[in-house]
């Protein structure tokens, strides 16, 4: 049984940041490819950003180009997305998700998802 639970949402101010952290148990974390997605009220859930098992292929939404980074450590079994830069429009449930292949940017790849944590941002 693999888990996903996300930590680091919460309230920050528009312009500031936040570091969301995946931990994975279960199986091997380095043969998961990793995924951030995010869902705002009222609207449909969102890819955000996936790095590859060995972290040499990372790709973003190009609304969160240059202000969001997702990275990971396979000893620690554990993904992360820093937020730079926040914006009102970042307010949503974000969602960790892991895929045995190669993830994308449609919601069906994906094998696993974590429970969302929410990040609200303030004008």
């Amino acid at each position: 049984q693999v888990q996903l639970v996300e930590s680091g949402g919460g309230l920050v101010q528009a312009g500031g940041s936040l570091r969301l952290s995946c931990e994975v148990s279960g199986r091997a974390f380095s043969s998961y490819t990793m995924g951030w997605f995010r869902q705002a009220p009222g609207k449909e859930r969102e890819f955000v950003a996936q790095i590859s098992r060995s972290g040499d292929y990372i790709s973003y939404v190009d609304s969160v180009k240059g202000r969001f980074t997702i990275s990971r450590d396979n000893a620690k079994n554990t993904a992360w997305l820093l937020m730079n830069s926040l914006k009102p429009e970042d307010t949503a449930v974000y969602y960790c998700a892991a895929d045995q292949a190669f993830g994308g940017v449609g919601l069906t790849p994906w094998d696993y998802w974590g429970q969302g944590t929410q990040v609200t941002v303030s004008s």
